[in-house]
């Protein structure tokens, strides 16, 4: 236990019924997590090795998140809600759309555990240069921090979902629960987990969300605001072992198949459910002309789907194009 603390979740038969696996990872939730990763000794060789590719992009900006989330103890519950997508404009919309009571109160308990920044304090206040300047540290942050690492964040993300799925065909959501985590235990009708605060959390009949999360480490982590809403649990993913110089090779191996430009192209889409030209050109940094064209041979290959809506033409990643980009083929 971690000080001896402990979350102990409440479950009732209802609860067990709506207990589900997310469909995928979660920008936000991973945003704010990896953010502790920048810590020297976090997540072992493998935290080594991303710090080294990730600090040295980190813009100014992107490095005044840490004002907002702390290396230990309550993070301001409005950075995670809880979106299935690592698309940056699906996920951050949320954050900027909070309800500003739920805003102020989230800040008030950060302030609490060891005051505010001037930014934080404006956020407090609700100024709009404080939202955008909040924006734009997100999106900084994440295409520094997050973006190239996508590939493995879904390849372990659709592993832990297979075995989740295993787990639940064999023996349903209590033989899940029993093993999701080093540092929970099931003892029915109730989930022990190492926290570093003591909290009962009452189901009540909603069901629980079960999030797994590539940055998270040690213990999973909930919201301390739950609302009417289907509570979260987001839970450390396990990391094999993982060769990093095996990692930027296999990185290379795609642009290598495809040609460089096309492997940007096909990991843009990748980034976000549907897209239109535009938005894949500006992501991969290529002319609209350039992206058109390798979007078409992407087709072709099956890789991409296309489709048009009203004045638009979307292109989506296929289940094939999914599989090379994340280096299961």
């Amino acid at each position: 236990m971690i000080g001896g603390h402990m979350l102990r979740m409440h479950f009732t038969a209802p609860d067990l019924a709506r207990t589900r696996v997310a469909s995928g990872p979660a920008l936000m939730w991973e945003t704010v997590l990896s953010t502790h990763w920048l810590r020297e000794g976090c997540a072992g060789l493998l935290g080594t090795w991303w710090r080294g590719r990730v600090r040295p992009n980190l813009t100014g900006r992107a490095r005044a998140l840490a004002e907002l989330i702390p290396q230990q103890g309550y993070f301001p519950d409005f950075l995670t809600p809880h979106t299935a997508t690592l698309c940056p404009a699906e996920a951050v919309e949320p954050v900027l759309r909070t309800r500003r009571k739920e805003l102020r109160g989230d800040l008030e308990l950060l302030a609490a555990q060891g005051g505010l920044s001037p930014w934080a304090r404006d956020l407090h206040q609700g100024t709009g240069p404080a939202l955008t300047r909040l924006d734009q540290s997100l999106r900084d942050y994440q295409r520094a921090a997050i973006h190239p690492f996508l590939g493995s964040i879904l390849a372990h993300t659709a592993r832990e979902r297979a075995r989740a799925g295993r787990l639940l065909s064999s023996g349903g959501v209590e033989t899940l629960l029993r093993d999701l985590s080093p540092s929970a235990r099931w003892h029915a009708p109730r989930l022990d987990i190492d926290y570093p605060v003591d909290r009962d959390l009452h189901l009540d009949g909603r069901g629980l969300l079960l999030v797994p999360s590539y940055f998270c480490r040690c213990h999973p982590v909930t919201l301390v605001r739950q609302g009417d809403e289907v509570p979260v649990l987001v839970y450390p993913l396990g990391h094999e072992p993982w060769d990093s110089e095996a990692a930027d090779d296999a990185g290379d191996t795609l642009a290598d198949l495809v040609g460089c430009s096309r492997a940007a192209v096909l990991q843009a889409a990748g980034q976000c459910r549907r897209s239109n030209t535009s938005q894949l050109a500006r992501r991969s940094g290529l002319l609209l002309s350039s992206a058109s064209q390798h979007l078409a041979v992407l087709r072709r290959a099956g890789l991409v789907v296309s489709s048009r809506e009203g004045n638009s033409v979307l292109h989506e990643i296929t289940p094939l194009g999914a599989s090379l980009l994340h280096r299961h083929v």
